[in-house]
């Protein structure tokens, strides 16, 4: 694209800002990729990788809030420079025990809560950083190259992960395949250190200050916001929709998946390409949100369609006897879910009320990193009295009869799409 034509590619501090997250995005999906990895191979347990993940993600959920009201009392800016700080130490300490055959699964447990805690307060001082950053003529398409760049890490970064674990698999450390694992840990340390760097060449615009005079508690406040998603109809609707989505899938997702690798497989490599083709479907259903043949009638129907259509094809998923029948079933959910998470956000910005939405979004994120230590938890549990297949083929049973139930008993299919001038201020 033309610099003179988008305002963004000369803008120096976005092309910063851009160059550290697209790193530390890719280093992430290192974490992601190889923390799973470990823990089955130290362990060979799901109930032991299902705690670990709620460990990781529990403190994430309790204290994202806290998080968002130091972002706003403090910089966005200053917030995330320690968190990528922190992230930093902890991996490096992370590779280093593995490197060295010296982690057990206490110190595992104690990284990931560490590293979950700091994640609790990078995510909001990530998302509120780009107004402090570009001009907000810019804010829109700004954002909407973050979220493609993000995407793109979802795919990208897996396959580089499997393949750095399983082209380095050998050592004698703690477990099998230490060396790559401890390279995996190794490159996302350096990645938070490099956007750090890059961060701290970022120039921060003037704060918008608010009116003077006392501001209400942070309780009061997130008091203020619970009431309103309550007493919105359609949106009290939504999230006891997702809330129950985010129960029966979320765990199966995040645990099942690697097991499956394993079976399939037993290679880092499996899961890189399984994470990487639901990546790639994400990525791809993003990009035609927008079309037509992504809108079967009201936003509500739209999304209980789409979800209908998941739960069918995770049902075969556990039966599945090669790693690439697994992909291409992964590759269409992400492109369903893709299309569905453009959507929900889209949304919500446009339904909740202007001075409301931080708010908002900060309860839909909530009712997902809320639910899904719970949801790895039980998945785990689960995994040691039935098979791999029964748990994809009782999920995706599941979330057709949750899509059905809610068709038929609640007003889902009656909650229309916002009109744009609605959400205008």
């Amino acid at each position: 694209m033309n610099n003179k034509n988008n305002p963004l590619l000369r803008d120096r501090n976005f092309l910063w800002l851009s160059a550290g997250s697209l790193i530390s995005m890719v280093g992430d999906q290192f974490t992601l990729i190889a923390l799973p990895w470990l823990v089955l191979k130290m362990t060979g347990d799901p109930l032991v990788l299902g705690t670990v993940l709620a460990v990781t993600s529990i403190p994430r959920a309790l204290f994202i809030l806290i998080g968002g009201a130091l972002v706003d009392r403090h910089s966005p800016k200053r917030v995330l420079m320690l968190t990528k700080y922190a992230n930093t130490v902890l991996l490096a300490v992370l590779a280093a025990l593995v490197f060295t055959g010296r982690l057990d699964l206490p110190a595992v447990y104690a990284l990931a809560l560490a590293i979950g805690l700091s994640t609790a307060f990078s995510i909001p001082a990530a998302t509120s950083i780009m107004p402090h950053v570009v001009d907000r003529t810019e804010l829109q398409r700004a954002n909407g190259l973050m979220m493609v760049m993000r995407q793109m890490s979802f795919f990208i970064g897996p396959l580089l992960a499997g393949g750095l674990i399983a082209l380095f698999g050998s050592g004698t450390g703690v477990v099998a395949d230490a060396t790559g694992l401890g390279l995996a840990f190794a490159l996302d340390a350096l990645s938070f250190a490099l956007s750090a760097w890059t961060l701290s060449r970022v120039a921060m615009r003037a704060s918008q200050r608010p009116a003077s005079g006392p501001a209400p508690s942070m309780w009061k406040s997130v008091g203020e916001g619970l009431r309103y998603c309550w007493n919105d109809r359609n949106l009290r609707i939504c999230f006891c929709y997702w809330a129950a989505i985010a129960l029966f899938i979320t765990g199966p997702v995040h645990v099942a998946v690697p097991v499956l690798a394993d079976h399939l497989g037993d290679s880092a490599a499996a899961l890189g390409v399984l994470a990487g083709a639901h990546g790639a479907g994400t990525l791809l259903g993003m990009a035609g949100s927008g079309l037509r043949f992504a809108r079967l009638g009201s936003f509500g129907m739209t999304l209980l369609a789409l979800d209908g259509i998941i739960g069918l094809l995770f049902m075969p998923l556990g039966l599945t006897g090669a790693t690439w029948q697994a992909g291409l079933l992964l590759l269409v959910i992400g492109m369903l879910g893709g299309i569905v998470q453009v959507k929900v956000y889209t949304w919500l910005q446009q339904a909740a009320a202007p001075a409301l939405l931080g708010r908002t979004m900060a309860m839909f994120m909530f009712i997902f990193m809320g639910i899904a230590p719970l949801s790895s938890a039980l998945t785990g549990l689960l995994m040691r009295s039935i098979t791999l297949a029964q748990l994809f083929a009782g999920c995706g049973a599941l979330l057709v009869a949750i899509v059905a139930a809610t068709y038929a008993l609640s007003g889902m299919r009656t909650v229309a799409d916002i009109q744009p001038e609605r959400a205008a201020p």
